[in-house]
């Protein structure tokens, strides 16, 4: 039987076979950049107000770019690692080894030196960008790996706290990092004339290697190609909310380090011709005070933002009427929270200047977006991640017994197989796990099971091996969580399957965080308080979806730099819990 696959609603765009650089920074003349005038605001460093023009950062590209060729001798296909919180250094430095040609791998900011060492010799990285504070870290990881201090340091570049090199404050580095090159002093190396180009076959070049979430054995280095990238941009703008020149700003919090967030914050809003103001991190106070100061009208999120700011006072102390999109990926969104917020937001406003709370799908593997939910639909399909962007074909695949290749019936779920220009080029050095992730014609397996409606719209309904399977039941983690979440007294959630020798199948059990820990402090009013909540979705959810399994406080849930919650990570910390124990049990202690 052929296989039932899916196309887009959406038309058909044509793709272009270049490099990443040229896609966004070619020029007409001296006025424009990247199709937008040269002049106007590309990236805005919050905290200070520091500002990149659209052609100063193309000048600092091209100038870091020449500073990387000539002062270390990288050349064209060399890898470069960058380890840094989000900073106004993040676009210059990944755009400038983009012009010369390079590669660059993204870190997690918060590894520690047995975990940055791992990607730093996977990845084959020559030099490794580091902020100030970061840099400690990277001298321990090239110290374990065996170099002595005088020859660490020659692989080392700070993206220093101060920006002067940008107009910004001059601020002294620290007096550990004198002598240690910077940025800055790689823009005085002259000026490359053009970028790297990437042509035709070329454009399927690797261009950067993030690495996924590892939630399953090591890490894994993720090939996107200049073309993913390319490819991506132009997709996705057909299905986002129209942006603006002149009138629309994002705020940028979603670590840069992160596909999601050096995609759709250092790539997207560049090519469509709007600034972001740079955060370092995201704080509620200041994400608050940073929409009213730079009259932000969109930030890309991920629910658990959401829950803050469906209860955090900031939201009522600032004046928060210019956001009108709210964008969240890489998590599931429960359609209650979406609501929760969007009516706390509307509050204030009487009514006008609606703010949408959007949702998107994607993977690292994916480069990363793969389906959106179009603005006029916010409301109407809550809850869903969207319709199938164009140029990307899908299939809803069945998990069966010793055959994968069964399509789902029509409303039926499956897991999602995506294939397409975006889907990467395969995991760096793991042929093995590409030839598991991508099929012989060319099928990307997401992990992901998902129904599709009548109208085209695809909803989550968990990961193929996240399903708690209760007595022939099939019962969503996703799904019990975003109950969870309207729960008032509940900050956060994950819920896990736990094994019931007595019953022979999984029992629901979810870890929960209290809005007001102190409530919580004692043993007692922790399982009193766990019972109340397994009480309380006994009458939102059917039967089989009771949390048997129990619930526990903990104070926080475990969870990725994206946001995804680490599943294995609380299996494991169940397996302690209930040794020799019936996880049927009432009062399970919160603590091992």
């Amino acid at each position: 039987m052929a296989p039932k696959i899916y196309t887009s609603p959406f038309p058909t765009q044509t793709l272009s076979d270049t490099s990443v650089f040229s896609h966004l920074f070619s020029s007409k003349d001296a006025t424009d950049v990247g199709g937008f005038p040269a002049s106007t605001p590309a990236f805005i460093d919050a905290a200070t107000g520091t500002t990149i023009t659209r052609t100063q950062l193309k000048k600092f590209a091209f100038s870091l770019g020449n500073g990387l060729k000539t002062r270390l001798s990288l050349r064209r296909g060399d890898t470069i690692l960058i380890y840094s919180p989000n900073s106004l250094t993040w676009p210059v430095v990944l755009f400038g080894a983009g012009a010369a040609g390079l590669r660059s791998t993204l870190a997690n900011s918060a590894y520690n030196a047995r975990e940055l060492a791992f990607q730093y010799q996977d990845s084959g990285a020559k030099v490794i960008f580091a902020s100030e504070d970061n840099v400690p870290v990277v001298r321990q990881t090239l110290k374990d790996l065996g170099l002595n201090k005088a020859e660490a340091d020659k692989r080392i570049v700070v993206m220093t706290n101060s920006l002067y090199w940008a107009g910004g404050p001059s601020i002294i580095i620290k007096p550990e990092l004198a002598g240690l090159l910077t940025v800055a002093d790689l823009l005085q190396f002259g000026s490359l004339k053009d970028e790297e180009k990437f042509e035709g076959k070329l454009a399927n070049e690797t261009v950067y290697l993030c690495y996924s979430s590892g939630t399953t054995g090591k890490p894994k280095g993720v090939e996107t190609t200049h073309k993913n990238i390319t490819s991506v941009l132009e997709i996705v703008k057909v299905g986002f909310p129209a942006l603006k020149q002149g009138e629309d700003s994002m705020l940028g919090i979603l670590p840069f380090y992160h596909i999601y967030g050096a995609v759709k914050l250092l790539h997207f809003p560049f090519f469509s011709g709007i600034p972001v103001v740079v955060m370092a991190r995201f704080d509620p106070v200041k994400f608050c005070a940073n929409v009213e100061r730079y009259k932000i009208t969109c930030s890309l999120i991920v629910p658990p933002v959401l829950v803050v700011l469906s209860r955090h006072q900031a939201v009522d102390q600032y004046d928060l009427a210019t956001l009108r999109i709210l964008f969240s990926g890489a998590a599931p969104l429960g359609a209650a929270l979406a609501q929760q917020v969007t009516n706390r937001l509307m509050e204030r406003r009487k009514g006008r200047n609606p703010v949408k709370i959007l949702q998107g799908y994607g993977l690292t593997e994916t480069s990363p977006t793969t389906h959106l939910i179009p603005v006029e639909a916010a409301e109407r399909k809550v809850g869903s991640i969207g319709l199938l962007l164009p140029n990307l074909e899908a299939r809803l695949v069945v998990d069966g017994e010793g055959d994968g290749n069964i399509d789902a019936a029509e409303g039926q779920p499956g897991e999602i197989w995506i294939r397409g220009p975006t889907i990467m080029k395969g995991y760096l050095n793991n042929p093995t796990a590409t030839k598991d992730a991508i099929t012989p014609d060319g099928w990307f397996k997401t992990g992901d099971i998902a129904i599709r409606d009548s109208e085209g719209y695809y909803k989550i309904v968990d990961r193929r091996k996240e399903l708690i399977k209760y007595k022939g039941f099939q019962v969503p983690p996703a799904e019990l969580e975003s109950v969870l979440l309207t729960h008032p007294d509940v900050a956060d959630t994950a819920v896990i399957g736990v094994d019931s020798v007595k019953e022979a199948t999984e029992l629901p059990r979810a870890y929960v965080v209290h809005a007001n820990p102190e409530k919580v402090k004692t043993e007692d009013q922790k399982i009193a308080f766990a019972n109340s909540v397994k009480k309380w979705i006994e009458g939102k959810v059917a039967r089989h979806k009771f949390l048997r399994g129990g619930v526990v406080v903990i104070e926080v849930i475990p969870k990725s730099a994206a946001g995804k919650i680490l599943r294995r990570e609380l299996r494991d910390r169940a397996k302690q819990e209930l040794a020799g124990r019936n996880p049927a049990a009432d009062n399970v202690k919160s603590k091992l």
